[in-house]
């Protein structure tokens, strides 16, 4: 079984941007302890624009798409190195991946992917898997690298999801500003996250927070991986977590995980439309698991092809997502319509807006 492990911007640069050389020393020499031990390890890490920004000079973080993808490019080869270096040192090889969210977005693209990851686990060679913010624009990023471990955990049925970060966990408050504030210990009902006010706050090189780690566990524990939040500085943080230990904020499996084609359809697959549906057809999907029909839509809207993701929307309310059998076109021409007219309509046509099979709640 595999563990990805996720480093944050704010353990791999300090706030200069400068490489905090004692943490991936720390994280590096538990890689090659576990890779020792037989553990499949694939790291994802940030910190290529942050590196970048330190070796260019620059003081703040650029606005610009393209300042953005060239400090990208500075700082990407430089990070990977220090990761190289490191785990050469413990004899384990390293292999930079760099992956686009539209990698994820079309199937094939998902498979590939998957299957480079596993032959270089099966050669015993650790991933070091980052965005290609080179190449990435607004509309193909992953939104913070937190969800791109999740989506690589789901992708390579992981046993586990380790989110390293510079906090000791999920607390119940922010501990920087509530000194009450208590660490969460082990999360096994989503729903009490609810109550809790996460922030998301960030470093200065980094997106993501406490907001998108929670995030990233509700979607591995989906898929029946267990994820643990906790503390990268500190020493042995990596290893316990993976043996089990009682250390940061561990979040428990769902007990009955969706199966990989849905939670591709549910994380990776981006919407291009909606179809909003009337109370009857919600409450068959919700209950019964039954397919889309046309005679349950009450408006389409987007741009869309057969084959597209759309979402699935009743009472202003998204309730899930599926891939259209029907572009937009289509769909509006037969929305409201029974079975029988839209067969006599379209005779070669799916009966079906959404097949059972190609939705997932959401």
């Amino acid at each position: 079984m595999t563990v990805v492990c996720k480093l944050g911007s704010s353990i791999v640069a300090a706030p200069d941007g400068s490489l905090r050389e004692d943490v991936l020393d720390l994280v590096c020499s538990q890689v090659a302890s576990l890779h020792g031990e037989g553990e499949r390890v694939i790291l994802v890490t940030s910190g290529a624009i942050a590196r970048g920004m330190r070796l260019m000079g620059m003081d703040a973080r650029p606005a610009a798409i393209d300042e953005l993808q060239a400090a990208s490019a500075v700082g990407q080869g430089d990070l990977f190195r220090a990761y190289e270096s490191r785990l050469a040192s413990n004899d384990v090889r390293a292999a930079q991946v760099l992956l686009t969210a539209s990698d994820l977005q079309i199937r094939d693209h998902w498979l590939n992917a998957r299957n480079t990851l596993e032959r270089l686990l099966d050669w015993q060679v650790t991933p070091v898997v980052n965005e290609n913010d080179t190449t990435a624009t607004d509309e193909i990023t992953f939104g913070d690298n937190d969800f791109l471990a999740a989506q690589v955990a789901i992708m390579m049925e992981a046993r586990l999801l380790v989110l390293l970060t510079d906090i000791a966990g999920l607390y119940t408050a922010d501990p920087r500003e509530d000194p009450s504030a208590e660490l969460i210990s082990k999360v096994s009902d989503p729903t009490v996250l609810d109550q809790l006010e996460i922030g998301d706050g960030t470093s200065p090189f980094g997106l993501g927070g406490m907001r998108s780690k929670v995030a990233a566990a509700g979607m591995a524990g989906a898929s029946g991986i267990e994820t643990v939040i906790c503390d990268g500085t500190a020493e042995g943080s990596l290893g316990r977590a993976v043996a089990g230990d009682s250390i940061g904020t561990r979040f428990d499996a769902h007990a009955e995980p969706a199966s990989g084609f849905k939670l591709w359809l549910r994380y990776a697959k981006p919407a291009k439309g909606r179809l909003v549906i009337d109370d009857g057809a919600a409450e068959r999907l919700r209950d019964s698991g039954s397919s889309l029909l046309p005679v349950g839509i009450i408006s389409v809207e987007g741009e869309f092809l057969a084959g597209d993701a759309v979402e699935v929307v009743a009472a202003e309310t998204v309730i899930g997502k599926g891939i259209a059998s029907w572009g937009a076109s289509e769909m509006t021409a037969v929305k409201g319509m029974r079975t029988e007219q839209v067969a006599e309509k379209f005779p070669d046509a799916a009966a079906e807006a959404i097949h059972r099979d190609r939705f997932v709640l959401t």
